[in-house]
């Protein structure tokens, strides 16, 4: 009697072990959530052209397939290799969202992000991770080109002129909103005027074949009192669009006898 009954137990406990180890293989796996159709750029147009501009905010929206509900969404954005200005900064921007409406199953991400105005242009890397709350995560890597609003290339500006002549000044405008004015201002730096001479503080705004333009060159002669003092003169080119964003560029001529 007591081998049947050991048999027996013996029986009974591996049935119950097959059995739950069956039932482990057995339960449902949850997969890490997915995410696509992630789409991003210029924020006031909603862009998917991966493009945006400084001082302005980016779009960004993806759709979130998740079978367990989502913990967070972590969004960062970072420089690829950008080195600041005279007046810029590092831009390295992180935020975890755990909106409510984002922590369910399958939400839709939807965010617009403020750029900082004063910082390089350039390609931005974008990383967007999801985490539910089992632990599992995913994320997705893509790039951004933050540009400015106005752009100044080719720039060929006389660096000395004689009182009584003029200096030429030339370069090329890109202004996605179109230009709305140019102004240029040219004022002493340092120079008292002697004898028979007038202090000379020029400024000067140009619209005509430049407004509303979005691409053009900026070229013009500007002329030179004979009376001007001689010295060193700064000049600043001020470049306004059609939404108030402004681009200036500074330089210096000196004006001689």
């Amino acid at each position: 009697m007591k081998t049947n009954f050991k048999f027996l137990a013996i029986i009974t406990f591996l049935g119950l072990f097959l059995h739950s180890c069956s039932s482990d293989d057995d339960s449902p796996l949850v997969n890490a959530p997915v995410i696509s159709n992630f789409e991003y750029g210029e924020g006031s147009t909603h862009s998917t052209d991966q493009v945006a501009y400084k001082g302005s905010d980016i779009h960004l929206e993806a759709e979130i397939n998740s079978e367990a509900t989502v913990s967070s969404i972590t969004l960062s954005i970072r420089a690829h290799d950008l080195t600041p200005g005279d007046g810029e900064i590092d831009w390295d921007f992180e935020q975890v969202f755990t909106d409510s409406k984002y922590l369910a199953i399958n939400p839709t991400f939807h965010e617009h992000i403020d750029i900082p105005a004063n910082i390089p242009a350039g390609e931005y890397h974008i990383e967007l991770t999801v985490t539910d709350k089992l632990g599992n995560s995913t994320e997705v890597e893509e790039h951004i080109q933050i540009l400015d609003f106005i752009t100044l290339s080719d720039i060929s500006i006389d660096t000395a002129v004689v009182r009584g002549d003029d200096f030429h000044t030339e370069f090329m405008i890109n202004a996605v909103n179109g230009i709305h004015n140019i102004t240029v201002d040219v004022h002493a730096d340092g120079v008292t005027p002697g004898s028979g001479e007038v202090e000379w503080d020029y400024e000067e705004e140009f619209e005509d074949g430049y407004h509303e333009q979005t691409e053009v060159e900026f070229h013009e002669h500007i002329d030179v009192p004979v009376t001007a003092p001689a010295g060193e003169y700064h000049i600043i080119f001020t470049v306004e669009d059609e939404d108030g964003n402004t681009k200036e560029y500074e330089t210096h001529i000196d004006v001689t006898a």
